[in-house]
């Protein structure tokens, strides 16, 4: 299926590692341009140089995203080299677990600027591009707004507010022809997962626990397979769905775990 995203200018923020560079890459396979907006210049450059190594065209803005004037800056730089921004992926973001019994109040309030301020930032500075370009937003969320994970209270709050935001955007860009949807992800294994399962002395029996309980074959979703449903939600492909919050999960979320495990 042709997705029609040739030489579309597609921001995308923590495009250089993990989940994101699975978005740049797939976005680049399909002809767009890929922006990554991201604060480690060595990742952006790496990432940008393996997409045009495999034929694709990406670019790098080295920005640090919970700074409203940055971000500002990072988007305009785009506009300015690109001529138009098509749409925006907002996908960076952290696990950084704070809690409710030992976080704080600034930690709490750091972990909402990393994790969520800059999804409006992004969007705010982005909105008078997309209006001209009828663009799409697409926010990545994560299960933990639903599902509850425990120890991770401002990044579940984050989460909550992504998937608000997804919906409220939804309605406030209905009359410049902006779509906005959110893809939640549940179980995807990245470098940052990967660290997180080797920092526990019984990672790998971990690992095994928690693919067994994912329905759908159980094992990990990969970050193409989230990347993929973000390219169609970006193309008008997708062009009468606006609002929506899809899992992909495996079932993870909305499915009995029990079945993974084989308990019926």
């Amino acid at each position: 299926m042709n997705l029609h995203l040739a030489d579309k200018v597609i921001l995308v923020t923590g495009g250089a590692k993990g989940i994101g560079q699975g978005i740049v890459q797939v976005l680049a396979a399909e002809g767009a341009i890929a922006v990554i907006l991201g604060r480690n210049a060595d990742d952006n450059a790496a990432t940008v140089q393996e997409v045009a190594q495999a034929g694709g065209t990406a670019h790098a803005v080295t920005v640090e995203l919970s700074k409203p004037e940055e971000v500002e800056r990072a988007v305009a730089e785009a506009a300015a080299l690109y001529g138009r921004i098509d749409g925006l992926v907002n996908n960076a973001g952290l696990n950084d677990g704070v809690n409710l019994e030992h976080g704080s109040y600034q930690r709490f309030m750091e972990s909402l600027h990393s994790n969520l301020v800059h999804y409006y930032l992004a969007a705010h500075y982005a909105l008078p591009y997309l209006k001209q370009s009828k663009g799409a937003i697409v926010n990545i969320t994560s299960k933990t707004a639903e599902t509850g994970q425990g120890g991770t209270s401002a990044y579940a709050a984050a989460n909550g507010g992504r998937n608000a935001l997804t919906r409220e955007w939804a309605v406030e860009l209905l009359p410049y022809s902006i779509r906005v949807n959110a893809v939640i992800v549940a179980e995807c294994y990245t470098p940052m997962y990967d660290s997180w399962i080797k920092s526990m002395p019984d990672g790998d029996e971990k690992l095994k626990e928690i693919t067994a309980r994912i329905p759908l074959e159980q094992r990990m979703t990969t970050a193409t397979e989230i990347a993929n449903m973000v390219a169609f939600l970006l193309s008008d492909v997708s062009s009468h769905t606006t609002g929506q919050l899809i899992h992909v999960d495996g079932g993870y979320v909305h499915l009995d775990r029990a079945i993974g495990a084989g308990k019926q």
